[in-house]
């Protein structure tokens, strides 16, 4: 017993090496950074960065954008993981469909929805010829833009958390449920969506913390005017060569980003305790 457990420790040192020299040592030092500034302990930095206006409001922002990235990845994200899961014949072919968007760039993607959603876009084009719209309505560079092309990003994420687990469900669990009289939509709510809960909260922190910390997307789909944590960071220390800021936003973005896989676990073990 010993032996495996060295041998278990000894496979984790590669791993743990690699986290700590290149993931907890520069955050470390980035942190040291922004309390040593002025050659003394001072979290003055902080404390300026937090109350400052503009601060507050792309916070707000990328707080409210994460959120609704969320919400709308579990509205579309569970039905779909519900059919490739439970419905699909070709389970393989739709995965793969699912993960392709993964493999393109974001570069890509956003430039592809700057064309479908600009003033002359696809999109506005339609609406117009359909009589919906008399004139083209603003779908680019704001939040609405924003949001659209992270559900893109992040879905497949969401899916594939999901499914991952409503395949291990037992299905006898189900025809149990039937056999004693329970509908299939009782069935559904009372055991399907309760167990399937360890992989929405997979996929929530998963899409949480890729919307907080995402460049691209908000920076090409957003613009000048819709700034968001990850593109005030490039602002402040490409832009202003403020670096100091740029690091003070960094780790406040980290520590948003901990806090929120708390209390997402910790709201998960009060709906559903077996997802603890």
């Amino acid at each position: 017993m010993q032996n495996k457990r060295l041998f278990a420790y000894a496979l984790m040192l590669p791993c743990a090496a690699f986290i700590t020299l290149f993931l907890l040592i520069p955050m470390f030092a980035t942190f040291i950074s922004t309390v040593t500034g002025t050659g003394a302990f001072s979290l003055d930095g902080y404390w300026q960065t937090l109350a400052d206006t503009y601060f507050q409001q792309v916070f707000w922002r990328t707080i409210r954008l994460s959120l609704i990235t969320v919400a709308i990845c579990i509205l579309l994200g569970f039905p779909a993981a519900y059919y490739v899961a439970r419905v699909a014949k070709k389970k393989s072919l739709f995965i793969a469909m699912t993960l392709f968007p993964l493999m393109t760039s974001p570069v890509v993607r956003s430039f592809s929805w700057m064309v479908l959603l600009g003033k002359k876009g696809t999109a506005n084009t339609l609406l117009q010829s359909l009589g919906i719209i008399s004139s083209p309505i603003p779908m680019l560079y704001n939040e609405f833009s924003i949001v659209v092309g992270l559900v893109q990003l992040f879905l497949p994420l969401m899916i594939i958390s999901t499914v991952g687990v409503m395949e291990n469900i037992d299905e006898d669990l189900m025809l149990a449920s039937n056999s004693l009289g329970a509908s299939r939509t009782t069935s559904f709510w009372r055991i399907m969506f309760p167990l399937s809960v360890p992989g929405l909260i997979t996929g929530s922190v998963l899409v949480f913390c890729g919307s907080l910390t995402a460049y691209t997307t908000p920076q090409l789909l957003g613009g000048s005017d819709t700034r968001m944590l990850a593109t005030l960071i490039y602002q402040d220390g490409l832009s202003l060569n403020d670096w100091t800021a740029a690091s003070v936003v960094a780790i406040i973005m980290i520590v948003i980003a901990v806090v929120a896989t708390l209390l997402i676990g910790k709201l998960a073990r009060k709906v559903n305790p077996a997802a603890a």
